[in-house]
């Protein structure tokens, strides 16, 4: 008897040495930086650093809450740091879906075991997905953990919230790189795209918050929809489900080429 989902769980089973590798990463990055807030939070030296700096540089970088627990949380790991991390990781997983096998011609090989390419796109991006929300649950549990030792205050719906927003930006990129890749069956612009949507994320963002007359901009940023209503302060918002409604239409897109276009041989 053929056991269910075997492309998806092949891709987990010869990923799982990275994925630990990347847990390992994010796991570290949370530890390291996390538990430093008691020393500047809460002896006030943040917000001394604050006012030293130059408030356009505060803006770009979201640090506007960074003397709390819960913003000093989001801007050094959620925003920064883990935003960095996770998108590596994303960009990483979407290209080598469809794109690193077909310039291998190892797609093809693939395919004449009579797998659909409708499956095939479905069952890689699935176990992209997995591996990335396998990431964020570790993420919010080690938040979880160092919450209390770190005084950082941060309670679980908003925890919650921002874990949400976190998988939707960073599979965002990986959701880019695995519909570019299923359309053009390049190595080369998957990467570009799922890199290009994170780092357009990212700046529109920035550029954004330096000024009321660009504030427009967030509009059409996915970091911005994702942390613009400070989801580890304030908890839920509607834009946090954006990017996953882009995602969706991002593999929808990719489908329709990929089912129609010759491989590259």
């Amino acid at each position: 008897m053929n056991r269910p989902l075997p492309l998806f769980r092949r891709s987990i089973l010869d990923g799982w040495r990275g994925l630990l590798g990347w847990s390992i990463g994010l796991a570290a990055a949370l530890m390291l930086y996390l538990p430093l807030y008691p020393s500047f939070g809460g002896a006030g030296e943040m917000q001394a650093l604050l006012d030293s700096l130059p408030p356009e540089l505060i803006r770009a970088l979201d640090y506007d809450q960074i003397a709390t627990g819960a913003g000093y949380a989001q801007a050094t790991f959620y925003g920064l740091i883990g935003f960095a991390l996770g998108t590596i990781a994303a960009v990483g997983w979407g290209t080598g879906a469809i794109a690193n096998d077909e310039e291998n011609g190892q797609l093809e090989l693939v395919l004449a075991h009579g797998v659909i390419r409708g499956q095939l796109l479905a069952e890689r991006a699935a176990a992209v997905f997995v591996k990335l929300l396998w990431l964020v649950v570790l993420s919010a549990l080690v938040v979880l953990g160092l919450n209390e030792p770190s005084e950082l205050g941060i309670e679980v719906g908003p925890l919650v919230a921002i874990s949400v927003a976190y998988f939707g930006l960073i599979a965002l990129a990986a959701g880019a790189s695995i519909a570019v890749g299923a359309m053009t069956g390049r190595r080369s612009w998957a990467l570009g795209a799922g890199t290009g949507v994170a780092v357009a994320a990212y700046a529109l963002n920035a550029v954004g918050n330096q000024s009321e007359d660009l504030r427009w901009l967030h509009d059409w940023s996915p970091y911005s929809w994702a942390y613009g209503d400070q989801p580890l302060l304030d908890g839920w918002s509607p834009a946090i489900w954006l990017n996953l409604a882009v995602i969706a239409v991002l593999l929808v897109l990719g489908w329709l080429v990929f089912r129609r276009r010759d491989l590259a041989v």
